[in-house]
């Protein structure tokens, strides 16, 4: 199939397919002799594992680990639960930076009159302390 084919089967944009071909993440596919991209079941099976481990937010590099421990077959799942376990920590303090956000906004709208007025503590915050307003 060509790459407009292997994006629509596996989810994934055709230019981050070549993105994720010119760094190394996916092998180079055969290609026609008027050069275009040939991608096989195979190929697309890899396509779906990434589109999935980017879905659960792993990066590039994780992703990348994960997919050469899913191609050796001789690997520790030990290895596999490491990466895991470490993205899980990793999204847990995201989830409570974000949460402190929410918290911080929603004081803040709280605090604001919401009117006519100019009087806005929520950009007064964000203009930080001993700053003057307008500048």
């Amino acid at each position: 199939m060509n790459i407009g084919q292997a994006a629509e089967a596996s989810g994934i944009s055709a230019k981050m397919i070549r993105y994720y071909e010119s760094i190394g993440l996916i092998e180079a596919p055969l290609r026609t002799g008027s050069n275009y991209r040939v991608y096989d079941a195979d190929q697309v099976h890899v396509l779906r594992f990434i589109k999935r481990a980017r879905t659960l937010g792993f990066s590039v590099e994780e992703t990348s680990r994960l997919l050469a421990l899913w191609q050796d077959k001789s690997r520790a799942s030990a290895e596999v639960k490491a990466v895991a376990t470490a993205h899980i920590a990793e999204l847990e303090t995201k989830i409570a930076e974000l949460q402190g956000m929410v918290g911080t906004l929603k004081h803040l709208a709280h605090c604001c009159g919401g009117d006519n007025r100019p009087n806005c503590p929520i950009l007064d915050d964000l203009a930080g302390p001993n700053s003057h307003q307008g500048h």
